[in-house]
């Protein structure tokens, strides 16, 4: 007995510890970004121990995901899901410093172990093939044509060792045509330890998040090393952020439809001149709009989702970024705890208690929102179906600093680009500026096979815009290559801009990188059409059944007299008729 005692011990100390080294946080951050508009982070943190990990012992990081990286010798994973557009003109600066923004669809990109490219290669295709079931995506499709391997635009996230460097391979894939649903919000959320079913996850419901005027969605999973002789751990990090309208998130779901306000509930604007008394001109929304989180998000907050660490101490999971001024409402005993600045509170949840916010209206100036350090746009130029044109708009808003950047642009094979056609200048002169673009990383496409990649290191002057100019050419696709939807036309993946640091975006080398992602592109193509093979098998099959209704009768049918029937009275149509 006492030697299964010391058999078990070491078993039952391996457990204790991997489960002292794992940790789970999340996080919901709530910000009006305009009186009508308000920007909802949620974000879910899960550790586990290396060791743990590459033993299979699973326990906040989901085994499903997991066997995945290790299958696929995996290092490092991103994975975005988004839709909409950021108005940054209007909201600010993105949150997260835009790192865990991708582009609209789906967007991924990772560190694959091999010592080949082949072999890398093979092993991101494993890797799609795998996410794609995992998520209900078209992760599949993913293939060479849309892989590219960037050299500038992106760093390892995680700790990686220098002896390991050496045989990590950066891969890339865009879907700009993949449709976020609530297929792929379902199994983010199975990923979580309590799977929507208590804490901020709750929430989350398909009807509201893809309700928004923005949402992304984002999976991170790197290796981290704290220092010289900690442990190194690997962290899994779920994002979700989303830009709700307030007033149509509150319209209940059974009647959706948007209604006018009544005569006597308009608000109106008493300095317009009016003709009639009954005319009313609306005043624009100036002062914080009611609200809670049932009516923003349908429910309230079940309950904590493991609010207490091994500590034993409770962690904040709800914070509200507001001014102390502001009224605030609450339910469900949780504790607020309002910060230094003024302008945030935080809540710790009670473990069972359902937790409501409710904000009644009142007037309260909100604080400006950061400026981006970089506006960004891009939109096609020409005319026709044989060439066109690319031009990208790079905005400097600061006064007395330069923002350097890297631009990446993924271009698919069938949209051939000039690169001496390439030019760079100020929006206020004509004449290109030789100094604006550094350096140029380009790998031309191969048909069928792969498609174009560009990268520049940009410099864009203080309080200037730049603008990128190059002209492409069409090709023309065999007609089993074009989609269903054929007139609508190819979507262009949108360009990938990283702010590389500088004391005007206040980074240094060990900040988090700041990215923009401009809209994707809709490419028209010369489109056959596709009525015509319709109409030539129709006029075909008629041909060819009216010809084998002629032979099939002439074979098949006999022709006889009518006077070699028998007992068919026969009668001369010549004789003359007899009186009756």
């Amino acid at each position: 007995m006492r030697s299964v005692y010391t058999l078990l011990l070491p078993l039952l100390l391996f457990y204790l510890r991997v489960l002292a080294d794992s940790d789970y946080r999340e996080n919901l951050v709530l910000e009006p970004l305009t009186p009508a508009l308000l920007l909802a982070s949620f974000n879910f943190r899960s550790n586990a121990s290396l060791q743990s990990f590459e033993q299979q012992h699973f326990r906040f990081i989901p085994r499903s995901l997991g066997q995945i990286l290790q299958h696929s010798n995996t290092k490092e994973l991103h994975l975005r899901f988004s839709t909409g557009r950021w108005d940054a003109e209007s909201w600010g600066a993105r949150p997260w410093r835009g790192s865990k923004e991708g582009g609209t669809g789906v967007e991924l990109w990772a560190w694959v172990e091999a010592e080949t490219d082949e072999e890398a290669f093979a092993r991101w295709i494993t890797l799609n093939h795998a996410l794609s079931g995992l998520f209900c995506a078209s992760l599949n499709f993913i293939d060479s044509t849309r892989t590219t391997r960037p050299v500038m635009t992106f760093e390892p996230a995680g700790d990686h060792s220098k002896s390991s460097r050496s045989d990590l391979h950066l891969l890339h894939g865009t879907l700009p045509r993949e449709v976020v649903c609530t297929e792929n919000l379902t199994p983010f959320l199975k990923l979580l330890p309590c799977k929507g079913k208590a804490g901020i996850s709750s929430l989350l419901d398909g009807h509201k998040l893809f309700d928004a005027s923005w949402q992304t969605m984002s999976i991170d999973v790197k290796p981290v090393c704290p220092g010289e002789g900690a442990e190194c751990y690997v962290e899994m990090e779920q994002t979700v952020d989303m830009v709700l309208d307030i007033e149509r998130s509150k319209r209940p779901r059974d009647n959706p439809i948007p209604r006018p306000v009544p005569h006597e509930d308009l608000v109106c604007d008493k300095t317009k001149p009016y003709a009639e008394f009954d005319a009313c001109y609306p005043l624009d929304v100036s002062s914080g709009q009611p609200w809670s989180l049932s009516e923003v998000f349908g429910r309230p907050i079940k309950g904590s989702c493991l609010a207490v660490d091994f500590a034993g101490k409770p962690t904040e999971s709800v914070c509200l970024n507001v001014p102390h001024q502001r009224e605030v409402w609450t339910a469900g005993d949780a504790i607020e705890m309002k910060k230094a600045s003024g302008q945030s509170r935080c809540f710790t949840l009670h473990e069972t208690n359902l937790f409501e916010i409710s904000l009644p209206q009142q007037s309260i100036e909100l604080k400006a929102h950061p400026e981006p350090p970089l506006y960004a746009s891009r939109s096609f130029t020409g005319h026709g179906q044989e060439r066109g044109g690319v031009q990208t708009l790079l905005t400097n808003p600061s006064n007395t600093d330069v923002v350097e950047l890297i631009y990446f642009e993924t271009l698919p094979w069938f949209m051939k680009p000039y690169l001496h056609t390439l030019t760079s200048r100020i929006s206020t002169s004509a004449l290109p500026d030789p100094n604006i673009i550094k350096s140029i990383y380009y790998r031309p496409a191969l048909d069928r096979r792969r498609g174009t990649q560009l990268e520049c290191l940009v410099s864009v002057p203080p309080a200037s815009t730049v603008v990128l100019t190059y002209d492409f050419e069409k090709a023309i696709l065999r007609y089993t290559e074009y989609p269903p939807d054929a007139n609508r036309g190819f979507d262009v993946a949108p360009a990938v801009i990283r702010i590389l640091p500088s004391p005007s975006t206040g980074l240094d080398d060990q900040s988090e990188a700041v990215f923009l992602r401009t809209t994707s592109l809709l490419l028209p193509l010369p489109t056959p059409d596709f009525s015509m093979p319709y109409n030539v098998i129709i006029l075909t099959s008629t041909v060819m059944a009216l010809a084998f209704g002629m032979v099939f009768n002439l074979l098949v049918r006999r022709f006889v007299g009518a006077d070699e029937v028998e007992g068919l009275p026969f009668r001369n149509a010549f004789a003359p008729a007899t009186p009756k």
